[in-house]
């Protein structure tokens, strides 16, 4: 008998070794999820900073043209209903179709603005001035450094607008 017992243990064991469960290792729905992130991510970046903003510009110039349409055909009587629908999407193409290249170059101009070169232009004028009035106030306590910014305002063109010529 306890050899008997010994044999069933040793099936039993065996028997659970066999036991492989296979899980799947990806997800379907995940999957699909991933691949319309990566699409979206893909039109994300193909769409420019200067062209959403001439859209957007442009969205908005159409909706108020519409707008203005639609005040104008609202006045017109019930039996030209589509008459004034032919004439409200008339206007809507032809405002798409003229201002979406103004808006654009507009927008794109803008956009490649450089604001460092005219603030280093700034800052050059401004210490120039600086230092022109420094120099301005020392020349008033010394007579022969005004006489001599005197002359070279004399040898200036712009001398004949200051009365500085004889």
């Amino acid at each position: 008998m306890f050899l008997v017992s010994v044999q069933l243990k040793k099936e039993r064991n065996t028997m659970t070794s066999f036991v492989q469960p296979s899980y799947p290792t990806h997800h379907e729905g995940i999957e699909r999820i991933g691949e319309a992130l990566d699409s979206a991510e893909v039109v994300f970046h193909k769409f420019t900073g200067a062209r959403s903003v001439a859209t957007l510009l442009l969205a908005a110039v159409v909706s108020g043209l519409l707008l203005a349409a639609n005040q104008l055909i609202d006045s017109w009587a019930d039996g030209h209903l589509l008459a004034a629908w032919m004439a409200l999407w008339t206007v809507a193409f032809a405002a798409l179709a003229l201002a979406a290249s103004p808006i654009r170059r507009a927008v794109v101009s803008v956009k490649q603005f450089d604001g460092s070169a005219l603030y280093a232009a700034w800052t050059a004028r401004r210490k120039a001035r600086i230092q022109d009035e420094k120099m301005w106030d020392y020349a008033q306590q010394d007579a022969r450094l005004m006489a001599d910014i005197m002359r070279a305002i004399d040898d200036s063109p712009e001398a004949g607008r200051w009365h500085l010529r004889a």
